[in-house]
């Protein structure tokens, strides 16, 4: 049975919108700023190698889906982001034009419990942050990792919203300081 992780970059204030200025929001791109370093990269990538399959909102699946197929010179990362299975929870996709792409519909719970059951290997939860809320709300997290970077923003969407959730306790697995950036790992405690 596979875990479900979720995998983002974060601000010291927990905001986790638009790090890469895709949504060109207006503090978009703020984590180009900052250097991930070689130990920030090989993180990723054994992160990707770890994940069976992604599991997406709407609007990252759009955004990775604009831009992933195209990249050239990604080499291994990019083939497993283009190879792997992808589900999209959404209601209003239609036709989903990644290959490999799914969309999931339905009760959260039950469709994310299916995914896991379905694969070994980790189901990889990227950027989304109001699928990451529900997920966080409906206690289907497994873990947490956070690529945090030394930038305070003010506002912006953030990983934990205020109020609407129970308490939820993760233990700190481990760290990993590259570059500019710190790594969490974080186990949900149960």
């Amino acid at each position: 049975m596979g875990k479900l992780v979720v995998t983002e970059f974060i601000t010291l204030d927990g905001v986790i919108e638009d790090p890469g200025g895709a949504e060109q929001t207006p503090r978009g791109g703020w984590a180009f700023e900052f250097d991930r370093g070689e130990e920030g990269d090989r993180f990723k990538l054994e992160e990707l190698r770890a994940s069976d399959a992604q599991l997406l909102g709407h609007v990252t699946y759009t955004g990775f889906a604009a831009a992933w197929p195209s990249m050239e010179g990604t080499g291994e990362f990019g083939e497993k982001m283009n190879a792997m299975p992808k589900f999209v929870v959404s209601s209003t996709l239609e036709r989903p034009e990644w290959n490999n792409t799914k969309v999931l519909r339905g009760d959260l719970d039950e469709g994310v419990r299916a995914l896991k059951e379905r694969f070994e290997g980790d189901v990889l939860v990227a950027g989304s942050a109001q699928l990451v809320r529900s997920l966080l709300a409906h206690d289907l997290v497994d873990e947490l990792r956070l690529m945090v970077f030394p930038v305070v923003l003010g506002e912006g969407k953030r990983l934990f919203g205020a109020g609407g959730a129970d308490t939820r306790s993760f233990v700190l697995e481990g760290t990993v300081r590259s570059a500019d950036v710190a790594i969490l790992t974080l186990r949900r405690a149960r």
